[in-house]
Order: C-alpha cells, then sequence, then structure tokens
C-alpha cells in the first residue's frame, strides 16, 4: 500500500511567523528607551541647564538698563531745570528782582517802603503754603488755652 505522506506533528515553532515578530518588536520598542534617545535627552538637559545662568544674567542686565535709563532721563530734566535757573540768575535784572522781593533790598538812592498791612502790591508767582505749627507749639497752646479757662 502506498504510504500517505502526513503533515509533519504541530510543534512550536523556533522562529515566530513575521506578523508575531512585528508585534514583538513594536511592543519591544515602545517599552525600551534607545541609546539615540537617551542621548538625545541628555544633550538637551545640557543645553537647557548651560543655558539657564545666561538668560538670568541677561534679564539681570536688562532691569539694570532699563533703571539707569530712567535714571539719565531724570538726571537729564533736573539739568535742564538748573541750566535755566543758571541762566536766569546770570541776568542782572532778574538778581535785582530777587534782592527786593526776598531780602527787601533796594540801591542807596532809592527810598523803599514795605506795605505792612493791606492788599500786597503785586501777586506773588509762587504762592506759599500755609506751614501747619509744630507739635510742640500745638501743645504749648493748648497748655495755655487750658491754664486760661481755669477759674481761679
Amino acid at each position: 500500500m502506498p504510504t500517505q505522506a502526513q503533515p509533519p506533528p504541530a510543534q512550536p515553532s523556533a522562529q515566530p511567523s513575521p506578523a508575531q515578530a512585528a508585534a514583538m518588536a513594536a511592543v519591544a520598542r515602545s517599552t525600551k528607551l534607545t541609546g539615540r534617545a537617551a542621548l538625545l535627552a541628555v544633550v538637551i538637559c545640557a543645553i537647557a541647564l548651560s543655558l539657564a545662568y545666561p538668560v538670568r544674567e541677561y534679564i539681570t542686565q536688562r532691569q539694570q538698563i532699563d533703571q539707569l535709563l530712567a535714571q539719565q532721563q531724570t538726571m537729564t530734566t533736573q539739568v535742564k531745570a538748573l541750566q535755566a535757573e543758571s541762566t536766569k540768575l546770570a541776568q542782572t535784572w532778574y538778581i535785582e528782582q530777587e534782592a527786593r522781593d526776598e531780602l527787601h533790598m533796594c540801591f542807596p538812592q532809592e527810598q523803599c517802603y514795605e506795605v505792612v498791612s493791606g492788599q500786597p502790591a503785586k501777586a506773588s508767582v509762587a504762592k506759599p503754603q500755609a506751614v501747619a505749627d509744630p507739635w510742640y507749639a500745638k501743645l504749648w497752646n493748648s497748655v495755655q488755652k487750658a491754664d486760661a479757662s481755669t477759674p481761679k
């Protein structure tokens, strides 16, 4: 009788099928960190750490520059005001006016009068603000009022 060729018995295959190999490779890749990816992560961290200090210094220096520019602008304004005042003080008429108004002075040939009461001769440019009495003057006034109001 002729013998028929029978299929070989099912044995666990030593080599997986291509589909199984691809699935196992995908699982292995998704869970393992490759050497290139690890190296890339280390390089990115090194770059970030090496840039942190210079960026902080840059921001600090920019803030200092902004403060100095504001200070320079303030100083420029003060210099212009002082130059304008210096220009005024270099003129004779301004010095004479200030001597008359502030120091109550006049030339020897002139006869000066001071108005004690009544309306001022001319309005001053800047009116001085009323200065409040110091605390000790208020205290002394209250003591005097209390003393005056007590019956003797």
